[in-house]
């Protein structure tokens, strides 16, 4: 699993990048802020309930949450699943909201 940073993932956005991700937070954090995300939470990828980005395994996912540590879960569970470019988002939605704010 590589990390991405919120300063590397809002250049990326603001140039237009087609980028696949991935929130693995609870419906009520999403719900409250996201930056745009697919909702998929972390227990559904640990019961590998991932029809929605099945076909992003050859794809760089990037992965966030709150803070990253539940995204480092899913980058390493989805890493077995055959997914082979996770990126952690360091920092998760909380250092992304402290940049864009």
């Amino acid at each position: 699993m590589q990390t991405i940073s919120v300063q590397e993932l809002k250049q990326r956005k603001d140039a237009g990048e087609e980028l696949w991700i991935i929130d693995v937070r609870e419906p009520s954090e999403y719900a409250d802020v996201n930056m745009g995300a697919l909702l998929l939470p972390l227990g559904q990828v640990l019961s590998g309930q991932i029809d929605p980005i099945e076909d992003w395994k050859d794809k760089e996912v990037i992965v966030h949450c709150r803070s990253g540590a539940r995204s480092a879960t899913a980058c390493a569970m989805l890493e077995q699943m055959g997914f082979t470019q996770t990126k952690n988002l360091t920092g998760g939605i909380l250092a992304w909201n402290a940049l864009v704010s």
